[in-house]
């Protein structure tokens, strides 16, 4: 039986802060796989409000839920197989990702991304680690969007942006730039971004503290989106699910000379 393609869709991206009482990034995008329009950019505080903007944007119809949060995470300790795979094929873009178990994310027994996985099921959201293109249906899965820049914008390392040990304010600013310009630059990409200019002029030098971090993790958020987006249009020709359903796993785009 063929697939369903549709015509429109909402690509939803969601950076959740890993500890309940963090705040997450949100970004809501509606097109087709050729392109799609930026409607709401920001942060939410709760689980609750998290899931209010996702249904907002997302009452019915064909939507994609991209989540920077680990949504399985069967093992104790250690780390997913599926994290020790994508950090080996992108070690040499610095873009390993950070070991996820439940020690480390549990609070009272409870995975915040599996906890947002449960708590859109009944609203028809299944849980997938594949994106199947133009396929018509609802879904959450998981990405991680340092391995994703890597693959939309074939970088040969990762952006420096964020605030880390060794790494001045003159080079996370410097770098911010650089992925502002990029973000703009999917205007005429494949599939196309729509409607980020104002969002994407921002001028980071003036945002310091939490300002800057809400700004941060709403940008990722919208980046987030984009991978859905990205998926939707290019399904495994241009990305790849590393480990599985069961063990846990990372959705992410490649680079295209892959």
């Amino acid at each position: 039986m063929g697939v369903r393609r549709v015509r429109s869709a909402v690509f939803i991206g969601i950076d959740l802060g890993w500890a309940a009482r963090s705040p997450s990034g949100v970004a809501a995008l509606r097109g087709d796989a050729n392109a799609a329009h930026l409607l709401e950019i920001g942060t939410r505080s709760s689980d609750a409000q998290i899931l209010e903007f996702i249904l907002q944007h997302a009452a019915d119809g064909p939507a994609i839920v991209a989540v920077d949060a680990p949504l399985q995470v069967p093992n104790e300790i250690g780390t997913r197989p599926g994290d020790r795979a994508i950090s080996a094929d992108f070690r040499r873009y610095q873009a390993g990702t950070y070991p996820a178990n439940r020690r480390l994310l549990a609070e009272n027994g409870v995975v915040r991304g599996e906890a947002l996985v449960s708590a859109l099921a009944p609203h028809g959201f299944a849980h997938r680690e594949v994106i199947v293109p133009g396929h018509e249906g609802r879904q959450v899965l998981e990405v991680y969007p340092h391995t994703g820049m890597v693959g939309v914008f074939d970088l040969p390392r990762i952006l420096r942006y964020k605030d880390k040990p060794r790494r001045s304010r003159e080079e996370r600013l410097s770098e911010w730039k650089r992925y502002q310009s990029l973000l703009l630059g999917l205007q005429t990409a494949e599939p196309a971004l729509k409607g980020q200019q104002v969002w994407c002029d921002r001028d980071v030098s003036l945002l310091r503290g939490a300002p800057l971090k809400a700004y941060e993790d709403a940008t990722d958020a919208l980046f987030c989106a984009y991978i859905a987006l990205f998926g939707f249009r290019w399904g495994p020709a241009r990305c790849r699910s590393y480990g599985s359903l069961e063990e846990g796993y990372v959705f992410t785009p490649i680079p295209p000379n892959w």
